[in-house]
């Protein structure tokens, strides 16, 4: 099988003029993955006790929805080099849609399994979007403004986070019917079907504001945006990149990175109504949730300004250690010093996706679609991690399973040191020294003309 993979130069980023509508839209693209993403640690708590589930088998939705990445990633590539990027987006949009459809069947039926595979769909549309809106928010403008330009973007993605909560809280957490432990089990069922068909609107919402997006990029699919040069190459090329030491390190570190993001989100409802932490409901718990979520927009905004004077990767490994900390603190505290701590870890999250993510891609050069491929295969770490913490949460409690993102953020810090050491700028500079000044002059010539 054939896969088509860049090897020539892309066409320039886009005047600002030309390119700003279409930012826009693709903008709103990350609110939606945003909001869509963070309903999941809304579900959690609920479905957790519809199920009467551990936290492991609970952390399954998470599981199931971005374990989607891995399997979807590299199909995504091969379909933006196929179809070109707003045809890329509009099928993304369609297979989110058709997820959110599913939760009926689900909830008429009141079968976890059902829950499952409906996330599995959405996810399969959402890693679509990923792989394409990510390498497109950086063409869309000059180069040299990419890092905040995707900051930017990844900061309406936490807008989108920030609101999901409080909505997710509303229309999922805000029923109190629940099957207990005394009921018979046909009063259970009963129970279990009535709250289960509560979750039907929220996703049926969604898909229609879906459908109308893709509808809406349908009617742009020809406006212009910068064009993939390929050549036909093997479906696997695009691990051959992960020879590239920084990148390869940048793919670990997304890994990392969105696993302690999705396990603190997806914890922290339980976390914070312990009754050695703050001792409130969960459907309290669950709008503090948009604390978390709303510190990481506050961070986006504030580090799209801040990246464009300090280098990424010191501003990550401060992000990363700073993170690791208040992991520790509020591990090893209680009461509202614990609650503060793991809130706070939100807006430490708020530069690290996309600024890993540009880190690992500037190395590149013309391979970015499939960088970007196999950086989203990355985010399967968000099915991964989160099921680990909920094996420790189980056997040790929450406190100590919040260990678990304290390693992850240590070695985020770790990554921003070295691709401090190591960034193209340097490279290139090194390179450059080394040349001989023929060489320079001609290549020089070349590139003039």
């Amino acid at each position: 099988m054939q896969f088509p993979a860049p090897m020539k130069p892309q066409a320039p980023p886009m005047g600002t003029a030309t390119a700003q509508p279409m930012v826009s839209l693709v903008i709103f693209l990350f609110f939606a993955r945003g909001f869509c993403t963070v309903l999941l640690d809304t579900l959690i708590p609920k479905l957790k006790s519809l199920f009467e589930l551990s936290y492991t088998e609970a952390m399954l939705t998470q599981f199931c929805f971005f374990l989607g990445y891995l399997i979807f990633s590299i199909p995504a590539a091969y379909i933006l080099v196929r179809i070109g990027y707003i045809r890329a987006i509009v099928l993304g949009l369609v297979v989110m849609t058709t997820g959110c459809l599913t939760f009926s069947p689900a909830a008429l039926l009141g079968l976890y399994p059902g829950f499952l595979a409906a996330l599995f769909i959405m996810a399969a549309g959402m890693t679509i979007m990923q792989v394409t809106s990510n390498p497109l928010i950086a063409f869309l403008g000059p180069s040299k403004t990419s890092y905040s330009r995707l900051t930017l973007a990844q900061a309406f993605n936490a807008l989108g986070t920030t609101v999901g909560p409080l909505v997710g809280a509303w229309l999922i957490l805000g029923s109190a019917g629940m099957p207990s432990a005394g009921q018979p089990l046909d009063a259970k069922n009963a129970v279990r079907i009535a709250e289960a068909h509560a979750l039907q609107l929220p996703f049926l919402v969604i898909a229609g504001i879906l459908a109308v997006v893709a509808i809406i990029f349908w009617a742009n699919r020809r406006h212009p945006v910068p064009k993939i040069n390929v050549i036909n190459r093997d479906i696997f090329s695009g691990f051959r990149l992960l020879r590239n030491y920084r990148f390869a390190l940048g793919a670990i570190s997304i890994f990392v990175y969105v696993g302690a993001e999705v396990s603190v989100g997806s914890i922290m409802v339980n976390y914070l109504a312990q009754d050695s932490v703050l001792a409130i409901t969960p459907f309290r718990a669950g709008q503090l949730l948009t604390l978390y979520w709303g510190g990481a927009m506050c961070g986006r905004f504030i580090g799209s300004a801040v990246l464009r004077s300090v280098p990424p990767g010191i501003a990550l490994s401060f992000c990363g250690a700073l993170a690791a900390l208040l992991a520790l603190l509020s591990a090893y505290t209680t009461g509202t010093t614990a609650a503060v701590a793991i809130i706070a870890i939100g807006l430490c999250n708020s530069i690290m996706f996309p600024t890993i993510f540009m880190l690992a891609l500037e190395s590149l050069e013309n391979d970015k679609p499939n960088g970007s491929g196999i950086l989203c295969m990355a985010i399967v770490g968000a099915a991964v991690v989160p099921v680990i913490t909920g094996a420790v949460a189980d056997r040790w409690g929450l406190a100590f399973a919040l260990l678990v993102p304290a390693v992850c953020y240590v070695w985020i810090a770790l990554y921003g040191k070295f691709s401090g050491r190591h960034s193209s700028h340097n490279i290139d500079t090194e390179l450059t020294r080394q040349r001989p000044v023929a060489e320079t002059r001609r290549l020089a010539k070349f590139q003039d003309s």
